[in-house]
């Protein structure tokens, strides 16, 4: 038997324009097609199923698995209050029940029925918390609408649902006859067609409300429209996009952690990327060469430390910074490059002696105070070892004699010129690959100095008509810096003043212990409003939970997660994430042995 309901197509002229039946007439589908096991509703299919049967126990979210089936489903929660004695006459009639069934087992010497002792427990519990006024009841009818484009999407999705509902212990029944009640009961019309009801009491039913999502909330009502940000990736548990703004946060830092191979590199690549669409400048320290592709591509400078005839001079003066105290400043950094070239700070007679040649050897290239003089050449390493030499003090000779490997021996090939790479543009990656161990602390120290330089730019530096520049500084494999005193006290100082500079740390590690282990690394995590978590290995994960409050499913998330698959955390706002790119991207941003040597093949081929 089918039925044939067609919307009306012309409206009374009597009838306002703003009536209900004008409204309806609007939004209303153009026919709905009644069948026993279906409808057809405009141009798709339609089938109600109804909770019939519900578990014995049931936790807070009970109906996330419903709500987070990856399709277009209707859910509707139907709610009467039961007056307290009509609910209270109803359990003691339950209860009499009960309890004659358990005599009369008892009386022909029977067993007892576990069910029938269990629900007499419940049935008793319920009544005593009744009757304290703890609880009431309510009568609730679930009913689930189910909606694909063609009929045979209908029965496939119709079981999915029904496995969904399965796995929370629910059970589902078609609304075979009688769909076109229970598509009605499913609209947000507050009618009740089926009226298929369950008694519930205060606990279970609160439990029943969505008061969790695996999506990112949306802007409360009132607050403005999200405009910024860029593509997280996509949620695996809802389908839904992950579309995160972390210049929209507290601060606008971020760590990412994850075991080696988990994806992070990549993820923040594909982060490099689009924030590069959106004018953003960025800084990478990278020490092992995997942003190189990527800045080539979208025309990076690359500052590769280690190799031939690249050189940085420690005496340069920043560029465009005009205040009255960069001399002043450049002179404190030279103690403390000199005080890690001898391997920790000099003595008080060498200090003295090194701070006098530090403003003789200035004075001799012509710098002083007035910023006007800040653009002439700067000097050199050697010029100030030579100042050194000519200091008659015994102590300005030693510590001359202890920088000689820095300037004429095996170690001066970094410094002994002016700096050759100019570290300006909207990406600058500083590669510390080919940097010997014996200069590799060094040489990170004066790329740091250099990306700190240009965060610090002061803004009376830029035009006044000209915004201030988003900066974001990467720092990858951190735990290489948090090792290193002088690293590790620059990524403190970057994450707690970054946000006054307009710019965001971004600190990557695969090492949870060595940034959870230290003060400085616990710092730098809390300081970070956007939290990324990807793949981890077990024996680490104790830890991660403690520090992050993970709960037994994020545990299991992020130890069973594929690669690119992780949480992303800011502050009571969690969701899981899976990062998805273009080909173009995926291209630039992989570190795959494989693909890389097939991509290297298929250049050689042509």
């Amino acid at each position: 038997m089918k039925g044939l309901l067609h919307r009306r197509t012309a409206r009374d002229r009597d009838t306002p324009a703003t009536s209900t039946g004008g409204v309806a007439g609007v939004v209303a589908p153009a026919s709905v097609e009644v069948t026993p096991r279906f409808l057809r509703v405009g141009d798709g299919y339609a089938a109600t199923l109804v909770v019939t049967g519900y578990p014995a126990e049931v936790g807070p979210g009970w109906l996330e698995p419903l709500l987070a089936w990856p399709g277009r489903l209707d859910l509707a929660l139907h709610i009467d209050p039961l007056p307290a004695p009509v609910a209270a006459s109803r359990l003691r009639t339950q209860r009499a029940r009960l309890e004659s069934s358990r005599r009369a087992d008892s009386d022909r010497g029977k067993l007892s029925d576990p069910y029938v002792e269990a629900a007499a427990e419940d049935a008793a519990d319920l009544a005593q918390r009744l009757a304290r006024g703890a609880a009431k009841l309510f009568r609730v009818g679930l009913y689930l609408t189910v909606h694909a484009r063609t009929e045979a999407e209908l029965l496939e999705a119709c079981a999915q649902v029904k496995a969904a509902a399965a796995s929370t212990l629910l059970e589902v029944q078609p609304a075979t006859w009688r769909h076109l009640a229970g598509w009605t009961t499913t609209l947000p019309l507050a009618t009740d067609s089926l009226q298929m009801l369950r008694t519930m009491d205060t606990q279970a039913l609160a439990a029943a409300f969505p008061l969790a999502s695996p999506d990112l909330p949306a802007p409360l009502p009132g607050d403005p429209p999200v405009t910024g940000g860029v593509l997280y990736g996509v949620n695996p548990a809802s389908n839904g996009i992950v579309w995160w703004d972390r210049w929209s946060q507290e601060n606008y830092n971020s760590v990412v952690l994850a075991r080696s191979g988990a994806g992070k590199s990549y993820f923040v690549k594909l982060e490099v990327l689009r924030n590069l669409y959106q004018g953003v400048h960025i800084s990478i320290v990278d020490p092992e060469d995997e942003y190189l592709r990527l800045a080539e591509a979208v025309g990076g400078t690359v500052v590769r430390l280690g190799m031939p005839g690249v050189k940085i001079n420690p005496l340069d003066l920043p560029v465009g910074d005009h205040r009255p105290d960069v001399l002043t400043r450049r002179g404190l950094f030279l103690h403390t490059v000199i005080s890690v070239l001898v391997g920790h700070p000099p003595p008080p007679a060498e200090r003295a002696a090194l701070d006098r040649a530090i403003l003789a050897v200035y004075r001799q290239a012509g710098i002083t105070a007035d910023p006007h003089t800040h653009t002439r050449p700067a000097p050199l390493l050697k010029d100030l070892v030579g100042c050194l030499e000519t200091d008659p003090e015994p102590a300005a000779a030693q510590l001359a004699a202890r920088l000689a490997p820095w300037v004429h021996g095996s170690f001066a090939d970094l410094f002994n010129g002016p700096t050759t790479h100019a570290p300006l543009g909207h990406l600058v990656v500083w590669s510390l690959r080919h940097l010997p161990d014996e200069l590799r602390t060094i040489g990170t120290l004066l790329a740091l100095d250099h990306i700190w330089r240009q965060v610090d730019l002061p803004v009376q530096s830029r035009s006044a008509a000209t915004p201030p520049v988003r900066r974001i500084v990467v720092v990858d494999e951190a735990w290489l810096l948090m090792r290193d005193g002088e690293g590790a006290r620059f990524l403190f100082r970057m994450s707690k003043a970054a946000r006054k500079r307009f710019a965001g740390l971004t600190v990557i590690t695969q090492d949870v212990a060595d940034v959870l282990g230290t003060e400085l690394g616990q710092a730098v995590v809390s300081n970070a409003a956007t939290q990324v978590l990807l793949k981890q290995a077990p024996q680490a994960i104790d830890a991660l939970a403690d520090a992050f409050s993970l709960t037994g499913g994020e545990r299991r998330l992020l130890l069973g997660a594929r690669q690119g698959q992780g949480l992303l955390i800011c502050g009571i706002a969690r969701t899981g994430f899976e990062a998805i790119s273009s080909e173009q991207e995926h291209a630039l941003c992989t570190t795959n042995p494989a693909e890389l040597y097939d991509d290297q093949e298929d250049e050689d081929d042509l």
